[in-house]
C-alpha cells in the first residue's frame, strides 16, 4: 500500500493522497499536487488539520457508476429501520456497477451527555460497532469512502475514541476513512474521445456528513450549496439534515494558463436518515422525514451526472 501526503505551502489545508488498494491510483491525484509550491512527501497528517484525498480505479467496463451512500443510519436507535438498511446494502452486492460512500453518523451513539437518551438505545456503542461491521462485510470492497459524523464524534470528544475509526480499521478500510471530508477521484469506463490511448472517465467527489441544526428546508439547502465554497468538484454529498435533496448548478471554471473559461455543472446532494419517526425526533417536534434517498450516477464514456430518488 502506497501513501502519499503533501502540504502545500501558504495554503490553509493539508491534502492528504492514499492509494486504497491494488485497484487504486494515486498518480494523476500525486502529479497534479507535485505542481504546488512547497511539496513534501514526509509532511504528517495530524486529526484536523485538512481534508483527505483518495483516488480509486474501478473497472472499465462499467458504463455507467452508481453510488449508493449510507447516511444517518443510526444503527443503536429503537427508531432504526434496519429492515431496509440490509435491503439496501443486499441490493448494492447484486449489482456490479454499483459502490457506496458511508458518509456519518451510521452508528448513533446516545452518551450521557449527548441529547439523544443512552436509556433508550437498543444496543451498546460496542455492539453497534459490530452491528455495522457485520452489515457492510459483504460490501466491502464496494466502500470508496468512510466519514465521521457528529453522533460517533461525540465519543471521541469526550474520551479521544472516534467510533468510526474503530470502524473503518475493523474493516481493513482506515486508508479511506477520514475524520472530516474525504475529496473523493473515482476513475472507471473510456473517456469516448480517449478510447483509443486507454484513457478513462475521471470524477472528483467531495464527502463531508455536515454540521448544524437549521430546520427549514432553505437553510438546509443553503449548507449544501455552500460546500462548493470549500473546494472545486463535480459533486457534493452531504448528509446530517436528513432532507433528501437534490440540485444542479453551473460555474465556469477558470483555466489561466489559455485565458479562457469553461461552464461546468455541479452535482449537489443530500441524503435522508434511515429512521422511523418518534424518539428524539418525536420528542423534539422534528418533522418526519422521508427515508427515500438520491442514488448518484456517473457516465463512464462522457461527461454526466445525475442523482434520482
Amino acid at each position: 500500500m502506497r501513501r502519499i501526503r503533501a502540504e502545500a505551502a501558504r495554503q490553509p489545508h493539508t491534502l492528504e493522497v492514499v492509494g486504497a488498494n491494488p485497484t487504486s491510483t494515486t498518480n494523476g491525484v500525486a502529479r497534479h499536487y507535485e505542481n504546488l509550491r512547497g511539496w513534501d512527501r514526509g509532511t504528517i497528517i495530524k486529526r484536523g488539520e485538512g481534508m483527505k484525498v483518495v483516488a480509486v480505479e474501478l473497472p472499465a467496463d462499467i458504463d455507467t457508476l452508481k453510488i449508493e451512500v449510507f447516511a444517518d443510519l443510526h444503527i443503536g436507535d429503537r427508531q432504526c429501520d434496519m429492515p431496509l438498511i440490509r435491503s439496501r446494502v443486499e441490493a448494492l452486492a447484486k449489482d456490479s456497477t454499483a459502490y457506496c460512500i458511508l458518509n456519518g453518523d451510521i452508528l448513533n451513539n446516545a452518551t450521557k451527555t449527548s441529547v439523544s437518551d443512552c436509556y433508550s438505545e437498543a444496543f451498546t456503542p460496542m455492539e453497534q460497532i459490530q452491528q455495522a461491521v457485520e452489515l457492510f462485510a459483504p460490501v466491502r470492497e464496494k466502500i470508496l469512502a468512510i466519514t465521521t459524523g457528529n453522533h460517533e464524534r461525540r465519543t471521541y470528544n469526550k474520551e479521544g475514541i472516534d467510533l468510526m475509526e474503530v470502524f473503518a480499521r475493523q474493516m481493513g478500510l482506515y486508508d479511506r476513512f477520514s475524520p472530516a471530508s474525504v475529496l473523493l477521484f473515482v476513475s472507471f469506463g473510456a473517456a469516448e474521445r480517449r478510447k483509443s490511448d486507454g484513457r478513462r472517465m475521471t470524477y472528483s467527489l467531495f464527502v463531508n456528513h455536515g454540521s448544524g441544526g437549521g430546520r427549514k428546508e432553505g437553510a438546509k439547502a443553503i449548507r449544501l450549496a455552500d460546500m462548493a465554497a470549500i473546494v472545486d468538484a463535480d459533486v457534493y454529498i452531504h448528509s446530517h439534515t436528513h432532507l433528501p435533496m437534490v440540485m444542479k448548478q453551473a460555474f465556469y471554471r477558470v483555466h489561466p494558463n489559455n485565458r479562457s473559461a469553461a461552464l461546468v455543472s455541479k452535482l449537489f446532494v443530500n441524503t435522508a436518515a434511515t429512521l422511523d419517526y418518534g424518539g428524539y425526533g418525536d420528542a423534539q417536534e422534528y418533522k418526519p422525514a422521508s427515508k427515500d434517498t438520491p442514488t448518484i450516477y456517473l457516465d463512464g464514456h462522457r461527461r454526466g451526472m445525475t442523482a434520482r430518488l
